[in-house]
């Protein structure tokens, strides 16, 4: 059975870099491994909230999300960013499709508490399209947004906005996947000393965030290290900036910060 590797591409690296869309044709090429895409888009949808006079809230690296941000959110993620990425791969000959959480029930979801708006909890990741794109030899792009089908009030929206590190993890999780790679805008996880961080068990991983060391956009990446290793044996956070970042971690690895399972 082909292994499967779910790659989450943050926001920060886009058009950064070309070489990861590149990374990723040439991988799907190969054909010896599977993919599944995950992005984010957070400063892209920061410009245009601006545009819009709206301003921005986080909390621990997640942003809240009121009505406006969330139509914003949607038209970002799901059209904008997706359909970039997907039209990229496909221009050097891969094959991709570009989907939300939304299409197929992917990503089911409830609301995570009132303090953060309209942003969804993860309650089920329904991998029937995504096994379905697979087998027929596309690589799915997803979009990280949730379908709101779990206690929705009549008034509510149908859509919630959910960090695309947690959205890559559950997936990761869900999908059996053989790794989980960050591409991100940074070298990895910087302990406590201001050196990186190359090899972490996921008890050291935890007591980074319980601790203040990791802070930030770094957490939700954290835990979505930790959800994934319940199928993956390693997930890693490495610097998508980096030419050919993705090829190098897939083929040589140890190119950033890799959380092992100790499996």
């Amino acid at each position: 059975m082909t292994k499967v590797i779910v790659v989450k591409i943050g926001g920060a690296t886009f058009g950064s870099d070309e070489t990861t869309i590149e990374d990723i044709v040439y991988l799907q090429k190969r054909g010896n491994r599977q993919l599944v895409i995950v992005h984010g888009g957070g400063n892209l949808i920061t410009e245009w909230l601006k545009k819009g006079g709206l301003s921005t809230k986080f909390i621990q690296g997640e942003r809240v999300t009121d009505q406006a941000t969330l139509e914003v959110v949607t038209a970002v993620l799901a059209g904008l960013v997706n359909k970039e990425i997907v039209a990229a791969i496909n221009d050097l000959g891969g094959r991709a499709v570009g989907i939300s959480g939304i299409d197929g029930a992917l990503i089911q979801s409830k609301l995570k508490n009132e303090e953060m708006g309209y942003v969804g909890e993860i309650v089920k990741v329904n991998t029937t399209l995504l096994n379905a794109l697979l087998q027929a030899g596309f690589i799915p792009v997803v979009a990280p947004l949730g379908l709101y089908s779990v206690d929705r009030p009549d008034d509510a929206p149908v859509v919630l906005n959910i960090n695309g590190d947690i959205v890559a993890g559950e997936i990761a999780a869900a999908i059996g996947a053989e790794k989980l790679i960050f591409l991100t805008d940074v070298a990895g996880i910087i302990g406590k000393s201001g050196k990186l961080i190359s090899n972490l068990l996921p008890y050291e991983a935890e007591a980074l965030i319980l601790s203040g060391v990791a802070s930030g956009g770094m957490i939700p990446k954290i835990k979505a290290c930790l959800t994934a290793l319940s199928s993956a044996s390693i997930a890693s956070i490495i610097d998508g900036t980096q030419p050919h970042a993705l090829l190098r971690e897939v083929v040589e690895g140890s190119c950033g910060t890799t959380i092992g399972s100790g499996k």
